[in-house]
């Protein structure tokens, strides 16, 4: 048994879970994981048995608790540095924390608008709001932005993802990924191949893989 613990939702839906799960995965560790059906009369039960915020996921480290996915991903970067989990240069680092914060405080209307479903894929594409578009609009220009200037040189020597290394960064934004993909939204010339690189990581392969087992929920 390991000392670690992530309690999370359900893979296909948990858009939250599945960052700091990445993460976990990036860093190498090994840890146990729980898994609580969503949407279910005891859930909300369930989930704070183990966290009084009532949410998911949770990380248990030892006697440690943390229990929002950001600090999670965060605590994961700090605890094995040796993983290089955020960039080393100061300059792309303060950028990489702008948009895992963007990311984590914003996007409402997409969020609302294309729920994560990854195993929706080749069903009617979803209809987002003009709302909602903005945000997407967003999305691929911090993808663009990161790309070019920290994905394909520096300090990575380059790479498929945001800052070339796979990093918290993706972690953040591989959830997003799974959106654009599930309701068919067209993208840019970048920001497809930054999907595709997403859907192409060993760890994401595995967390889809699972959720492709997975009971489908009711409507929330």
């Amino acid at each position: 048994m390991s000392d670690l613990t992530l309690v999370i939702g359900n893979k296909n839906y948990s858009s939250w879970s599945l960052r700091p799960w990445l993460a976990l995965k990036a860093a190498g560790q090994a840890f146990d994981e729980v898994l609580i059906v969503l949407r279910q009369p005891d859930s909300k039960a369930k989930i704070l048995s183990h966290s009084a915020a009532g949410k998911l996921p949770v990380l248990k480290h030892g006697d440690l608790l943390i229990w929002d996915s950001l600090a999670i991903c965060e605590y994961i970067a700090e605890t094995w540095p040796e993983a290089k989990l955020l960039p080393e240069d100061r300059r792309a680092r303060a950028v990489a924390r702008s948009v895992m914060s963007e990311m984590h405080s914003g996007f409402v209307a997409l969020r609302n608008d294309l729920p994560m479903d990854i195993c929706r894929l080749g069903k009617v594409p979803g209809i987002p709001s003009d709302e909602a578009r903005r945000d997407i609009a967003r999305i691929q220009q911090i993808w663009q932005d990161c790309r070019g200037r920290f994905g394909t040189r520096g300090e990575n020597g380059g790479g498929d993802f945001l800052f070339g290394r796979f990093s918290l960064a993706d972690c953040m934004y591989a959830p997003v990924a799974t959106r654009l993909r599930s309701y068919n939204v067209p993208l840019d010339a970048v920001s497809a191949a930054y999907v595709d690189a997403i859907y192409a990581h060993p760890a994401m392969q595995e967390w889809i893989a699972a959720s492709a087992k997975e009971q489908p929920l009711p409507e929330a």
